[in-house]
C-alpha cells in the first residue's frame, strides 16, 4: 500500500500533528526558533536548508500559529519569525527528542547543556530541575555549548550560539 501524501484519514492527535511538524526540515526550524534564530538569512545560513524549503516551512508554521512573522525592529521592510505560545509548548517536545537522540544515538560527547537559569541546575530528563523540582518553561531554560560542539564553527548563527544564552532571546549575528 502507498504511502498518503497526507493523515487527513488518521483519527489521532499525533497525526494531526505531524501535519504541522513532520516534514523533514520542521523541527530543525522550531528548534532554531527556541534557540533565538529569528530571521530568515540566520535560518538559511545556520540550517543549510533551500531557501523554497525554508518559505514553505516558515508559512506552514506560521499559519498553525507556532510562529509569528513580525517586521525586525529598526528595519520594517525585513521580517522576524517569533516563537508563539502554540511554538513554546513544542519545546518538552523538542527537548524529550533531543534527549532520546544523546542518549540512544549520539555516542559521543554533549552538543548542548541545558540549565535552570535561575539556580543554575542541568536540568533532567524530561525538563524538570532536580533541585528545584519544577518542570522548567522554556523562558527559563539557558542553553551552554557542550564539548561535543565545533569551537570554531564557519556560520554566524553557530557562533552566536556558543555563548551561553537563554532560550528564545534573540540570536544577533549582525546589525540589522
Amino acid at each position: 500500500m502507498a504511502l498518503g501524501k497526507d493523515y487527513a484519514a488518521q483519527e489521532c492527535s499525533i497525526a494531526r500533528a505531524l501535519e504541522v511538524v513532520g516534514e523533514r526540515w520542521t523541527l530543525l526550524v522550531v528548534r532554531d526558533a527556541l534557540y533565538g534564530v529569528r530571521r530568515y538569512n540566520d535560518f538559511l545560513v545556520h540550517l543549510g536548508i533551500p531557501r523554497a524549503v525554508l518559505a514553505a516551512r516558515l508559512q506552514t508554521l506560521t499559519d498553525a500559529g507556532v510562529l509569528e512573522k513580525r517586521p525586525c525592529p529598526g528595519a520594517p521592510r525585513r521580517h522576524e519569525y517569533v516563537v508563539t505560545e502554540r511554538g513554546r509548548a513544542l519545546w518538552p517536545t523538542l527537548r524529550a527528542l533531543s534527549a532520546w537522540g544523546r542518549e540512544a544515538l549520539a555516542g559521543a560527547e554533549p552538543l548542548r547543556y541545558f540549565r535552570h537559569a535561575p539556580c543554575g541546575t542541568e536540568l533532567g530528563p524530561s525538563g524538570e530541575c532536580p533541585a528545584c523540582g519544577l518542570l522548567v518553561p522554556v523562558d527559563d531554560v539557558e542553553m551552554l555549548p557542550g564539548p561535543g560542539l565545533d569551537p570554531e564553527p564557519s556560520d554566524p548563527v553557530s557562533r552566536a550560539l556558543l555563548a551561553p544564552r537563554r532560550l528564545l532571546q534573540p540570536v544577533v549575528t549582525d546589525p540589522v
